[in-house]
């Protein structure tokens, strides 16, 4: 059953009439409520006869669009062919006509006695580089409306994630007065905008047939709204959460969590959340709608300052990798689940290699544990290995911010550049916690192949691709290797539980991260 009465609209434009009929069937195909027909994109266009098949030849609701170059489209005509083209559309069956705000009061008076019941005029005004004040969005909605439009559409620019958070007040403060809004946010800054609609009350959402072919930037496929997202189910309850990072699109823990709330039947949606300044971002998103968020690159130090309450271990290791706001006061809690998944995989790799019965504690104590990368991640898999007994030694670009979590955790500090010439002793345990190697830069390494013999295991905190360079050459060194899903796994497991509440779902998981990988 569906929560959400937001419609999703698959945008056609094809260069062919013939090609826009077989795009309609695939929009239906895929799971489009209605089709937006780009008649800007058509080569040739003869008005009477393409109109007619367009309208007779769609299974779903036809939403006709004729977009000028002066609001981001492709005509580049007379205006009174343009208006008389949408007039015609209406004439014929249309569902709904898109005409922009520029000229919508002159269109809706010449049709004013024509209009059949069914068709909904939608006006529209696109703002392609920023998006505005809360108030003068609200003077925008009113213009709209002024002009006797059905439906109001606005797209805005996100320079940041928090632009959104205005579009969203401007869409439930239009539930209240009755209109029905389209609201969205170009750009992947804005991309919970088209996800988030259908919790806020959005009228409708873009979404693309294939990836690739978008009408606006940051649109989203069909199949990921419906099946990444989980759209249908997505109403005023749902509770929000999401990976922070900057880069974000790569991670999979949408996938992961997402697929786990849809198991357990739990009212929650989990999304990309591309943040360039954490504390205006939970500044900004401080409602009890936004219930949790995991953190990734590069923002678990500055989180762990955002939160008003912070785990004992995530404090000692000075970052922060999962963020739950406390449903009894509202207060951000944060900890790190990190360390555990990656240590835990690594002591596994290990055990597995040696006779496991004559072994007691860690197979990490005395092993001199090498890191890669003094950031949030370097930081918990050190402070992991350590508590474990491991020797520890830090590897960074900068050589002093090497030394200082060294002198913290105590262990020995390096530059990334001496790796290669460093081999005080065999059985060594080696852990890359930086994006080297991550798409799209699969070929880099951080250490050459030569120096890996040294090395008796590799863990890399890279998971796409699940095989790095790294650990290829690892491997081949004769090294036993681990690769970045185990921890990608093993840290979701701690986080969806505190997220829900609910035992996580560890064999989905890991079948989930299998088939993604």
């Amino acid at each position: 059953m569906r929560k959400s009465s937001t419609l999703i609209c698959a945008p056609i434009m094809a260069e062919s009439v013939a090609k826009m009929v077989v795009e309609i069937g695939r929009a239906e195909a895929v799971g489009a409520d209605l089709v937006e027909i780009r008649l800007d994109h058509l080569k040739v266009f003869n008005c009477n006869q393409d109109v007619k098949t367009l309208i007779d030849q769609s299974p779903l609701p036809t939403l006709f669009t004729y977009r000028p170059k002066w609001e981001g489209g492709q005509y580049d005509g007379d205006e009174k062919s343009r208006l008389d083209a949408l007039r015609l559309a209406m004439e014929l069956g249309a569902d709904y006509i898109d005409v922009e705000l520029q000229v919508a009061q002159e269109f809706i008076d010449s049709i004013q006695d024509k209009k059949p019941e069914k068709l909904k005029v939608i006006v529209s005004s696109h703002n392609y580089q920023e998006t505005p004040s809360v108030e003068a969005l609200g003077n925008l909605v009113a213009k709209i409306q002024a002009t006797g439009a059905d439906i109001v559409k606005i797209a805005t620019f996100a320079l940041d994630i928090t632009d959104v958070a205005r579009i969203f007040q401007i869409t439930v403060h239009s539930q209240v007065s009755n209109v029905p809004i389209i609201g969205l946010v170009m750009g992947e800054r804005g991309l919970i905008s088209r996800i988030l609609c259908a919790k806020f009350g959005g009228y409708l959402t873009f979404g693309t047939i294939d990836s690739g072919t978008v009408s606006a930037p940051g649109q989203p496929t069909i199949k990921d709204i419906l099946h990444l997202y989980n759209f249908r189910q997505i109403g005023p309850d749902t509770k929000v959460f999401g990976i922070i990072g900057k880069p974000v699109s790569h991670s999979k823990s949408p996938i992961l969590h997402n697929e786990g709330f849809k198991s357990v039947g739990f009212n929650g949606v989990y999304v990309h959340l591309l943040v360039d300044d954490i504390a205006k971002f939970l500044k900004t998103y401080s409602s009890a709608d936004f219930a949790g968020f995991s953190v990734t690159i590069p923002h678990k130090e500055a989180a762990l300052k955002c939160c008003d309450e912070v785990d004992s271990v995530a404090k000692s290791i000075g970052a922060i990798n999962c963020i739950i706001r406390r449903p009894t006061d509202g207060k951000l809690y944060g900890l790190n689940t990190d360390y555990v998944g990656a240590i835990s995989a690594i002591e596994d790799g290990l055990r597995g290699s040696l006779n496991s019965s004559l072994v007691s504690g860690s197979p990490l104590a005395g092993r001199l544990f090498v890191v890669i990368g003094a950031g949030g991640a370097g930081k918990a898999l050190a402070y992991g290995a350590k508590q474990k007994g491991a020797r520890i030694v830090i590897a960074n670009r900068t050589y002093d911010r090497a030394r200082e979590i060294a002198d913290t955790i105590g262990g020995q500090a390096l530059s990334i550049s001496d790796l290669d010439k460093f081999h005080p002793e065999d059985g060594m345990i080696l852990a890359n916690t930086t994006s080297i190697g991550m798409q799209p830069k699969v070929n880099e390494t951080p250490i050459s192949k030569h120096a890996l013999r040294s090395y008796a295991l590799v863990f890399d905190a890279v998971y796409t691709p699940k095989i790095t360079r790294l650990l290829k050459e690892a491997e081949e060194s004769g090294a036993i290797v681990v690769s970045g899903s185990e921890m990608f796994i093993g840290q979701a497991y701690e986080q969806f539980e505190r997220f829900t509440g609910l035992p996580a779902p560890k064999e989905l998981f890991r079948k989930v991260v299998e088939s993604t990988s």
